[in-house]
């Protein structure tokens, strides 16, 4: 479900993402023929269908897509007769309920109806069943790029028969209706969408077929609702018993109840597939998704403490056996969900003051609109939808301005796609694309042709790509950066920028492309940086085996960076490491650098057998029938890799921990550096020690003597403290003498210097609490910068109406700033020292 290796794509769409090497020619199948289940999310791009999750029955974020696939061997008259032999006869849906569709033309594309679709159903189908349809419902595209083709549609009608007398199903399909659906799409792989939109035929003709598992088990089970089906009622039951209501009795609840039920499932799966919640890419649409369901537990179901963990091991019961990372990381998965739910129902929290807040000052000012500008706010910044802002607003007598909320809405749209536009290029062949070959684990150089090659354009700037026939540059993966290096000939040096994965093809990005593209070249990888990230990837598989023998069996690798600088490892442990563990781990991986230990490697070993050797897999990553397993010690680490190590941990040299941290629920990240970069750090730390001992004129007992003059500034400092608090007290007696009668108040406005912006609060209060019925006003040079001080007693807060967060934001601004705070108490700060006395002036005007 989490996509690996394609630049095109955020998350795994649908079936064929993990095919599309077969359909472009750049890779042979092992069979012409295969069957599956992918997990598929659909809330990214082009196939986004978050926001119509829940609100309906038939939309999910994730679901399983099942297919059966032809890579140039049977096409269209063999996957319609057995598409509809295995749902009438095998699974015995009613043929009378189900209709056909298929591609009927598009000018726009210059592409004919699908005649040859329509003759081979109409001799198992009634032509009248059989229903042309457009563009849109019938020539399925992956995104704007890649294979494509016409598609033959499957929908099947699902309502009571008392419905279908009075008007025909066939005049539903398409139409978005919830009983009406498509249960399976036949996909005729021809074409490749170029760049340009042109459409060029594929190498050979394919077929691509998708049939949701969901809506499958909701027509067998004969449902009105892929929710009413037992892929989901233990989710919803568990939820809805929770909550204390009954599904099915309230559409507000119930839709609450379909979010959470579904959004679980997505969230669970992406995590057990490698990809943890975060603030970025692929991350934020999960932690999004997330806190979608957070919110409408939050306002519907009225959940205020983390409630979705809970359904984790019902998931767990139900699809353990089929995806089997789902039960070996069941707590893990709860516990991340725990502790993003905990964090969101806090920001929640915070959200709700804010928008107390607001309330007031609109109750003070007499505003009855909120600001679409702040609605929008309270949505991007708190995670309040739209409608939760306009409820509370109209339980407070307000209105929301939906209009310029939509407008900044929109802008935020515009701005992410302006930031995630990727013009793209389209590949031009030049040799042999069937033997491609890494030789990178034996060689940096070799012998190379350029097979095909692109310019493309990102943010505005040409990039050019290359992809050789054999070349010992490797592709970032698994966490290790790619290879830099060059390619020469006929005396013409390219150089290689970086090197990555898509899909299967080794890309190259180089800096030009060469004059001749025919010619052979040497490929050649910079052995340096090579030699530096090898050492740190070697000591990644040595921290990782540390931390399990000091920490426990619990920890498991949940994503890693190597390069030539640093290593970065992330693993599950659900507490800050103590300085002894961190201590303890990186002695253990320095024994392990001095035993010398030789790499054991060993390649296209079946991933059973590996397994049996006891190699663990990195988290996330995905492998075929046939891995490569990295050990350092049988006893100690054994891995699968595909990444470049170390013929012997001896080269390493030295490892050291830099840092231990955490990044998110349950997930700690070590970073740590080897060899030369380790070297130089403990040289420069002896320096600064050195540095700091000439300082302290070479004491006997360097931290005897930097205690000492800790202790000398603490002292210091406490007596700092006491005279400051004798010059504010002080100037609070002489401030008390200052008191004035004007308008009903007692008055004090006042220019002032003091010490620290702490002292002006301190200084505020006690004033408030000394003076009866006060307006207090202080404009204060605090050490060089303006602030201003607003109290205010609470008779005259109610008696005047009085609100020193008001005041203070209009006394800001002849300081050039901003503030604010509660009725009775308020503070600004400002830029512009010069203002304070226009503050006073101001100040005596409103009193």
């Amino acid at each position: 479900m989490v996509n690996k290796d394609d630049p095109t794509l955020m998350f795994t769409n649908a079936g064929m993402n993990q095919f599309k090497d077969y359909f472009l020619g750049n890779k042979k199948p092992v069979h012409n023929r295969v069957a599956d289940t992918q997990k598929c999310l659909r809330v990214s791009g082009k196939h986004n269908d978050l926001e119509e999750v829940g609100l309906d029955t038939y939309h999910h974020t994730m679901f399983e897509m099942l297919g059966n696939w032809s890579f140039g061997d049977y096409f269209k008259k063999e996957a319609i007769a057995w598409a509809w032999e295995l749902l009438t006869e095998v699974y015995a849906l009613p043929k009378d309920r189900l209709y056909v569709t298929v591609f009927g033309g598009d000018k726009g594309d210059n592409l004919d109806v699908d005649q040859e679709a329509y003759d081979f159903w109409k001799v198992i189908v009634d032509e009248d069943r059989i229903l042309y349809g457009s563009k849109k419902d019938n020539f399925w595209e992956m995104g704007d790029t890649g294979p494509c083709g016409p598609c033959s549609e499957i929908h099947i009608d699902l309502r009571p028969e008392e419905e279908v007398k009075k008007i025909q199903g066939k005049e539903l399909v398409n139409n978005d209706h919830p009983q009406v659906v498509e249960i399976w799409n036949l996909v005729f792989m021809e074409f490749n969408r170029q760049a340009s939109g042109e459409l060029k035929y594929l190498p050979a003709k394919h077929v691509d077929t998708g049939m949701g598992f969901e809506r499958l088990c909701m027509a067998i089970q004969k449902k009105s609702s892929n929710y009413d089906t037992d892929v989901f009622t233990p989710l919803i039951e568990h939820v809805a018993d929770k909550a204390k209501v009954t599904y099915g009795q309230n559409e507000q609840t119930d839709i609450a109840i379909r979010v959470i039920s579904d959004h679980v499932r997505a969230i669970a799966f992406a995590v057990a597939d490698g990809q943890l919640p975060s603030n970025t890419g692929a991350g934020y649409v999960i932690r999004r998704i997330l806190r979608r369901a957070v919110r409408y537990g939050f306002t519907f179901l009225d959940f205020k403490s983390p409630f979705i963990y809970e359904l984790v091991p019902i998931l767990s019961s139900q699809f353990g056996e089929v995806f089997p990372e789902l039960k070996s990381q069941q707590d893990f998965i709860a516990k991340v969900i725990e502790q993003e739910e905990a964090s969101f129902l806090r920001t929640l929290e915070n959200g709700l003051k804010k928008l107390d807040g607001v309330k007031e000052q609109m109750k003070g000012s007499g505003e009855k609109v909120i600001e679409g500008k702040l609605a929008f706010d309270l949505y991007d910044t708190y995670g309040f939808p739209l409608d939760l802002t306009s409820l509370i607003a109209r339980e407070n007598g307000f209105t929301v301005d939906v209009e310029s909320f939509n407008t900044e809405m929109q802008k935020q749209k515009s701005r992410s796609k302006a930031d995630a536009a990727k013009e793209t290029g389209d590949w031009h062949v030049v040799g042999d694309q069937d033997n491609i070959e890494f030789v990178g684990y034996e060689k940096l150089i070799s012998e190379a042709q350029v097979v095909k090659y692109r310019t493309i354009k990102q943010k505005g700037k040409e990039v050019y790509q290359v992809v050789l026939n054999k070349t010992p540059f490797y592709a970032e993966s698994g966490g290790q950066v790619g290879d830099q290096g060059y390619l020469e000939a006929n005396g013409e040096k390219v150089t290689v920028l970086d090197t990555k994965k898509e899909n299967d093809l080794i890309v190259h990005f180089i800096d030009k492309l060469p004059a001749n593209l025919e010619a052979p070249f040497k490929a050649v990888v910079n052995e340096k940086k090579r030699k530096q990230t090898m050492n740190n990837h070697s000591a990644t598989h040595l921290l990782h085996a540390a931390l399990r023998k000091v920490l426990g069996e619990h920890v498991e690798q949940k994503g890693s960076l190597v390069n030539e600088k640093v290593l970065r490892f992330d693993f599950s442990h659900f507490q800050k490491m103590s300085e002894e563990e961190i201590a303890r781990v990186g002695q253990i991986v320095n024994e392990k650098i001095r035993e010398n230990i030789t790499l054991d490697e060993k390649r296209n070993i079946p991933i059973e057998e590996a397994k049996k050797m006891g190699a663990m897999a990195l988290f996330g990553e995905k492998y075929g029938d046939f891995v490569r397993v990295i050990t350092f010690d049988p006893g100690y680490s054994v891995e699968l890799c595909g990444g470049t190590h170390v013929s012997a941990t001896g080269a390493i040299g030295f490892f050291k921990i830099v840092s231990e941290s955490s990044i998110a629920a349950g997930v700690r990240r070590i970073e740590a550096i080897t060899g030369e970069a380790a070297e130089n750090f403990i040289n420069s730390q002896l320096q600064l020690i050195d540095e700091v001992r000439e300082m302290l004129k070479n004491p006997k007992d360097l931290k005897t003597a930097v205690a000492s003059l800790l202790d000398q500034k603490n002292k210091l400092e406490k007596e700092i403290e006491g005279i400051h608090a004798g010059q504010a007290q002080n100037l609070k007696k002489e401030l008390l003498g200052k008191v004035k009668e004007a308008n009903g108040a007692r008055v004090i406005i006042e220019k002032i210097k003091l010490p620290a912006g702490d002292a002006l609060k301190t200084l505020s209060f006690e004033l408030r609490n000394e003076v009866e019925n006060l307006f207090l006003v202080l404009a204060a040079d605090i050490d060089g910068k303006p602030q201003v001080a607003v109290a205010i007693a609470d008779d005259l807060v109610r008696s005047k109406d009085l609100h020193a967060g008001n005041i203070v934001r209009e006394l800001a601004k002849e300081i050039q700033g901003g503030g604010g705070g509660q009725p009775f108490f308020a503070t600004a700060g400002g830029k512009d020292i010069n203002g304070l006395d226009n503050v006073l002036e101001k100040a005596k005007t409103i009193i």
